[in-house]
């Protein structure tokens, strides 16, 4: 494995791309860490210390807005809104290109994958715009949080200048960074390695994984100034453990059942094609893990909605706290619906992407047929079964995955923010993009005559077909990137120790 890393800085076109992709990686982190125009940086780190140190549906919320944001919600800075509003945008054209017949037949024409894409980044902008409203609301009112269970100061005033001036300025600032980072997305997909959207994704959980570190071993090691034997022993458990639900999350994911397919022989112009055997991979977990990001997205939505209007009247406020009892983690409620929204959507992604009769007439086209099972309509069936059982399975062990990070911490004994990468959103999606970058990277290598990262097999990837698709960027284009990013973070430097 070390050496295939080695090899892939030898390939040129992998090399450029590699460097163009940690060249975006790092632009996003940088719009992460520059703040809107007109907010009090003091104030900031007072909400900032309430969201790290809340408990209960608010460090749940706050962990959403940490994973989909990278922290950007909570500095204020220019990508505040992150790549959330693509994210929900995505959950409604998947919905309406399901229920709606005129979505499914442009789908399904030539060309209707470029226009599902345009009404998404449409449909993100409008989002955007809402949610950006909503934002400038709390940043002027920052004492509306206390709705999902942060415990804001009564005192707090972000904004040094609050009117309808900030406001539309605020908003076109956060729309813009959310329109920029889609077209990040875009080009680290074109261009880069990986899929983008998922990439900014996983970086901006990566952000607070030092963090998590350091708390962990300040709250179970080092507590009060001095060493917890106990506490060091279950960090080290944790370790192991987190070793094992990273081997399963890996195995699963890859995971596949093989349904034989045998091809009668065939004779094309003077030449004839024996019979052969080959192999229809159905995986264990066909969706991935867009089922918990459709769940966890849609659960955050009426803590956030409410929190943003409970202050007009009592009504409000008390459906706001209602809404906070339902959706604690804590409580068996959350775990039922959560649990249900998980399966749903596994079921719906594969409904919706998996098309067992068009599998069926394209066997029976080229003459493939599954021993035992006749052709036609059969096919379809058998193989509409076999997905059935796959996809239960699959969406059990994303229902337990999804539940780990509250299951440690019943307690209270270990912080949400480190209990969050013991599964959930942030293992799931890390674990999936990580394999993704591999398999494309290992592509690579393999045509090039390098080994791969597995000595046998081969990594099995979701994007394949959509990832690499544009030229790599050219070598003055990347020396160029790097450049200027040095010389932004040099300006960044000298202004910060000026500052002190």
């Amino acid at each position: 494995m070390i050496s295939a890393f080695a090899n892939s800085m030898k390939v040129p076109e992998l090399r450029r791309r590699i460097l163009f992709t940690l060249a975006m990686i790092v632009v996003v982190r940088l719009g992460v860490q520059i703040p809107l125009p007109g907010i009090d940086v003091m104030e900031l780190q007072k909400v900032i210390e309430a969201s790290a140190n809340a408990s209960g549906p608010g460090a749940g919320l706050a962990t959403v807005l940490t994973i989909f944001s990278g922290g950007g919600l909570q500095q204020c800075g220019i990508f505040a809104l992150g790549i959330m509003p693509y994210i929900s945008a995505s959950i409604m054209t998947q919905l309406l290109s399901a229920v709606v017949p005129q979505w499914a037949k442009m789908v399904r024409e030539e060309g209707g994958r470029q226009k599902m894409t345009k009404w998404t980044r449409a449909i993100a902008i409008v989002i955007a715009l809402v949610q950006g409203w909503f934002l400038v609301g709390t940043l002027e009112h920052p004492e509306r949080l206390q709705a999902v269970g942060l415990n804001i100061p009564a005192d707090c005033q972000l904004v040094i200048d609050p009117g309808i001036q900030f406001a539309l300025m605020t908003v076109l600032i956060m729309v813009a960074g959310t329109m920029f980072l889609m077209w990040i997305g875009d080009q680290i997909t074109e261009r880069g390695v990986g899929n983008g959207v998922s990439l900014i994704i996983s970086v901006n959980i990566i952000h607070a994984l030092p963090g998590a570190v350091t708390l962990a071993w300040k709250t179970l090691v080092y507590k009060d100034g001095a060493v917890v034997p106990m506490g060091a022993m279950l960090l080290v458990a944790l370790i192991a453990f987190l070793i094992v639900v990273v081997a399963l999350v890996v195995t699963v994911t890859q995971a596949q059942r093989r349904i034989p397919v045998q091809y009668a022989k065939r004779v094309m112009g003077n030449k004839m094609f024996n019979g052969a055997t080959q192999y229809l991979p159905l995986k264990l977990n066909y969706s991935g893990v867009m089922p918990v990001i459709f769940a966890t997205a849609i659960l955050s939505l009426p803590q956030v909605l409410f929190s943003q209007i409970a202050h007009y009247n009592t009504t409000l406020q008390w459906i706001a706290t209602k809404m906070n009892d339902w959706l604690n983690p804590a409580s068996s409620g959350y775990y039922i619906i959560s649990g249900l929204m998980i399966f749903f959507f596994s079921y719906f992604w594969v409904a919706t992407m998996f098309q067992p009769s068009q599998i069926a007439e394209d066997l029976k086209r080229n003459g493939g047929y599954i021993p035992g099972i006749r052709p036609g309509p059969p096919t379809a069936l058998f193989l509409d079964q076999t997905m059935q059982r796959l996809t239960f399975a699959g969406s059990a062990f994303l229902t337990l995955i999804y539940f780990l990070p509250s299951l440690l911490n019943i307690g209270g004994n270990i912080p949400y923010l480190v209990t969050q990468f013991f599964g959930g959103t942030s293992l799931l999606i890390l674990v999936g993009v990580l394999l993704d970058m591999m398999r494309q990277v290992e592509t690579t290598l393999l045509s090039r005559n390098y080994d791969g990262f597995l000595k046998k097999g081969k990594l099995k990837g979701k994007y394949g077909h959509i990832q690499g698709t544009g030229a790599a960027a050219g070598s003055r284009t990347v020396t160029v990137m790097w450049i200027v990013i040095a010389l932004l973070v040099l300006a960044g430097a000298i202004a910060y120790n000026a500052m002190q």
